[in-house]
């Protein structure tokens, strides 16, 4: 009796554990369960990289502005993080990170109806990977505005914003990181070398070209507003670049610790380059040059942070500090056009340069974590074909999408509008007070002497 007693007493209980180990989240209909840490990671990278539009680049772009256009640098970046989130729910993910398509992504998911909280992209909720991507999504047109402030009418960039975001952003997007001709051909791009910071810059330069200088540019502007501002808004930028390339491991491991060092490395070289180089120009170092150079690294080191050493880092932070700072003077002394806030140059020559030197400092050799099934000659010509792929692309549909938009909703504000600023010609309000009514007052647009000498000064040295 006790014998049968024993043996049906551990036959219930082998049931027990078996029944616990079937019901459990990694045995359930072979599910698998995501990781926590790596979740963890994501979930704040995300928040950096939010933070980076919201409020780093409106506070580092609205330092470099006048001051009655303060307010409507700031508007701009924060309706296109309002109106970029909605449409990334309604179409964007699913056109950009839909399975299959060389070109584009299937319209399978629309506003994210089959996005539960069980479903998994990897190891991670797929929740947290659509939020991580949408902020991507967000900051890359709010780069291009950058290059055209003080001057367009608001539906302007509202309407030219949604355009681009679904002719540009989203089909690159998907050739690169969605299972695209791009990614089926070799390319390769951490961060968004390519999909963000090449069709951004390049179309900020084409809009640039086909809205217009602002009235007096060359010789007649005022400098920036407020460079404390800026440099805030830069630091806020840094910082929030971590978990821009950190973040895009995916993962809280090696590679995303890798990254983040290279980022910083690069953006400290970039930053002293600059210095020097405007210092040797210029004969005196500022601190608005000195963020820029930061930003230029940052931008550079983007597409390779995941890929390359620290080292290599130092060595992309030097070129992306050089190269931009060559760049934005010959783009602005020398062609004469005004991409007001450098976006083309720091942005989308530094996003092109990282792309190429990946497929050199990816050299297992020089620290970076080798090629798979390639080589560098292979590599450098898939790194190659995607940025000019992505570079044609942003211009010819750009130019199109300026015609089209401008067509409906005009492109310029009034010369009066634009004479006074567009804090209050565009929203009625003002961001400092000037210690009178709201009645207009117009500020001349005859820049100061010394920053004229000076400008002539820097134009004659980098010649």
């Amino acid at each position: 009796m006790s014998f049968l007693l024993r043996s049906v007493g551990w036959r219930y209980v082998c049931a027990l554990m078996l029944s616990c180990i079937a019901a459990s989240p990694a045995c359930a209909g072979g599910a698998k369960a995501p990781d926590t840490g790596d979740t963890a990671w994501v979930l704040v990278a995300s928040a950096l990289v939010l933070f980076m539009t919201l409020p780093g680049l409106a506070l580092f772009y609205g330092g470099l502005v006048r001051a009655r256009n303060l307010l409507s640098v700031l508007m701009h970046c924060f309706v296109i993080c309002c109106v970029v989130s909605l449409l990334w729910a309604a179409f964007g993910y699913s056109l950009s990170f839909g399975h299959g398509g060389a070109l584009i992504g299937p319209l399978d998911n629309p506003f994210l109806v089959h996005l539960g909280n069980k479903a998994l992209r990897g190891n991670l909720p797929e929740a947290a990977f659509v939020l991580f991507q949408m902020t991507f999504a967000v900051i890359t047109p709010a780069l291009i505005i950058g290059a055209f402030p003080e001057r367009v009418r608001f539906p302007f960039v509202l309407l030219f914003t949604m355009g681009w975001f679904v002719v540009v952003y989203l089909p690159v997007a998907h050739w690169v990181w969605g299972g695209g001709w791009a990614a089926a051909a070799g390319v390769i791009d951490f961060a968004g070398g390519i999909v963000v910071h090449t069709t951004a810059g390049v179309s900020a330069l084409v809009a640039a070209l086909m809205v217009g200088a602002r009235a007096g540019f060359p010789r007649h502007v005022l400098p920036p507003h407020n460079p404390g501002m800026t440099v805030a808004g830069a630091g806020m930028l840094w910082v929030g670049w971590f978990g821009f390339n950190g973040g895009s491991a995916l993962a809280a491991d090696g590679s995303a610790g890798m990254a983040i060092l290279a980022t910083h490395f690069a953006a400290s070289a970039a930053a002293l380059t600059w210095m020097a180089a405007e210092w040797l120009c210029a004969g005196k170092p500022t601190s608005i040059g000195l963020v820029t150079g930061a930003v230029a690294g940052l931008a550079t080191i983007t597409p390779a942070a995941g890929f390359v050493g620290p080292s290599s880092a130092i060595a992309i932070g030097v070129a992306g500090g050089a190269v931009c700072f060559l760049t934005t003077v010959f783009v602005k002394h020398r062609l004469r056009i005004d991409d007001t806030l450098d976006v083309f140059s720091v942005h989308g020559v530094g996003g092109m340069l990282g792309s190429l030197l990946v497929a050199v400092f990816a050299e297992g050799a020089l620290g970076g974590v080798g090629y798979a099934g390639t080589n560098l000659p292979q590599q450098l010509g898939a790194q190659t074909i995607g940025i000019a792929a992505a570079a044609a692309w942003s211009a010819l549909a750009t130019v199109a999408l300026v015609k089209l938009v401008g067509a409906a909703v005009g492109v310029r504000v009034e010369a009066q509008d634009e004479y006074e600023g567009l804090d209050f010609a565009s929203h009625g309000e003002r961001a400092y007070d000037y210690g009178h009514s709201s009645a207009r007052k117009p500020l001349p647009l005859i820049s100061r002497e010394a920053e004229a000498d000076r400008t002539a000064e820097v134009k004659k040295n980098c010649r």
